[in-house]
């Protein structure tokens, strides 16, 4: 008597991942909650317009996060990062800093330095979790801090405005109805998936991520996988340091400060595992249009910023808390996508001899 294989298997009716067929089938179904709930109000040209120029920020700060959990970390230092990096682009653009350079020079200028920065910032913090073996928590706690502290010491508090119309232009700028710096954060997630996915460094990082002690003796080196994973991280805060203070038209402490709890939020939904080595950019992208939905909800039903703060700290302790039990909550989720195939009595109780 042959034995019937029990292993339960996806059903592969959107893609053949059951994580990313759950996290797809959540997308459509609270889209249609938002459409009956709200209707124009969140659906209307300019509402998606609105949405699309406030996700980039957002989502370069998720894909960052994404980047620290796949090597089984986090960055708490990102926003701040991403502030201070705008903050030193505004001294720029506004001509307090290099006062003789000419508008387009003073833009190009600025860009780059906030660019070369932040990632600065994040190879420092590269360093002091790969020399030191420090936990990246309180590494980039301690950052955080530090970035955070300076920013506020080169402002005193204030905003630095002022900006020159033709760089805040690109914050509004449209290609078609789609604003284009929602274009670009698209074309970096998919370069992005691309590199992680497709290419062989991509690989070693969901190994190094996964198994540290398996990529060391695969002849990966670990300091440099740290380093060079928490440099790309500083590269993208500084791209959603530049995007938030071209849209705002400002630079301050404090600019985003509720991102880096979303982005915990986000990767977590998204199935990027907290200990490292598993999860897809798509992912990423699905669940940030997801939390853009419900930030576009709150503003439709007039919450208060505490309120929405509140909102997202529940969301953070619920979703943490009931993937403390991973295995269990997983199955529980994936069960509605999940084909089993008819078991016998024998292999419903494995305790029985085989008598076949």
């Amino acid at each position: 008597m042959s034995k019937i294989n029990a292993t339960p298997t996806p059903i592969n009716y959107i893609t053949g991942d059951a994580n990313l067929n759950a996290l797809l089938s959540v997308f459509v179904l609270t889209a249609l909650i938002c459409a009956l709930a709200f209707g124009d109000a969140m659906y209307s040209g300019a509402n998606l317009q609105s949405m699309a120029f406030q996700i980039p920020e957002f989502g370069f700060v998720a894909l960052g996060m994404m980047l620290a959990f796949l090597v089984g970390g986090i960055d708490l230092s990102i926003t701040a990062n991403a502030c201070l990096s705008g903050i030193v682009a505004g001294f720029i653009l506004t001509g307090s800093w290099l006062p003789g350079l000419d508008e387009g020079m003073r833009i190009a200028v600025a860009v780059v330095t906030a660019l070369g920065l932040s990632t600065l910032m994040g190879l420092f913090n590269g360093l002091i979790i790969a020399c030191f073996a420090v936990s990246s928590l309180i590494a980039t706690l301690g950052t955080m801090t530090l970035y955070s502290g300076i920013g506020m010491a080169l402002t005193g508090g204030r905003s630095v405005v002022g900006f020159p119309d033709s760089f805040t232009a690109g914050g509004i700028a449209c290609l078609g109805e789609v604003p284009v710096i929602f274009i670009a954060f698209v074309i970096v997630m998919v370069l992005m998936a691309i590199l992680l996915e497709r290419t062989g460094g991509g690989r070693r990082l969901y190994l190094f991520g996964g198994n540290p002690v398996a990529a060391l003796f695969s002849g990966i080196n670990n300091f440099r996988m740290n380093v060079a994973t928490f440099t790309a991280i500083g590269f993208l805060a500084g791209l959603s340091g530049l995007t938030i203070i071209m849209r705002v038209n400002s630079a301050k402490v404090g600019y985003g400060d509720a991102y880096v709890f979303q982005s915990l939020i986000v990767c977590v939904i998204a199935g990027i595992h907290p200990a490292g080595g598993r999860g897809k950019v798509i992912g990423i992208g699905i669940t940030t249009l997801l939390m853009q939905m419900a930030a576009s909800a709150f503003t439709i039903l007039q919450l208060s910023p505490y309120t929405t703060k509140l909102i997202w700290g529940l969301m953070l302790v619920l979703v943490l808390g009931l993937t403390r039990d991973g295995r269990r909550l997983l199955n529980a989720l994936r069960a509605p996508f999940i084909k089993n195939k008819t078991l016998t009595d024998k292999d419903s109780n494995p305790g029985e001899a085989d008598n076949g």
